[in-house]
């Protein structure tokens, strides 16, 4: 029960500084007037950064187990990362990525 737990009005205060914070962040660039505007190299630098933050989160899950550097044959994590990442670089299709890097991990999981 919610009301029951003592810590529930700092959950919902979190929560809610939270979703302020997010919400100025990333709408201060539409706020902004028209004639203030980011130089043309910041704005291709923000592109790269959803990719950045992913690989930021994925590399190290990826390539580690329990603290240790893994890179070897059987880390089919490694190997469907490897696979995704070059056909992207071929084909530049975020979701052809993503699937294949899915495919590719299940594929080696199940049967090699």
């Amino acid at each position: 029960m919610i009301a029951a737990d003592p810590g529930w009005p700092y959950l919902v205060v979190a929560i809610l500084g939270l979703t302020v914070v997010t919400f100025l962040t990333r709408a201060s660039f539409f706020m902004l007037p028209q004639r203030i505007s980011l130089p043309t190299q910041v704005e291709r630098a923000l592109r790269y950064a959803p990719a950045c933050a992913v690989m930021a989160i994925i590399v190290p899950s990826v390539m580690s187990r329990s603290g240790e550097v893994v890179i070897s044959w059987t880390n089919y994590e490694m190997w469907s990362v490897v696979a995704g990442t070059a056909l992207f670089y071929v084909r530049r299709n975020m979701l052809l990525m993503m699937t294949t890097t899915i495919v590719v991990y299940t594929l080696l999981r199940l049967y090699a």
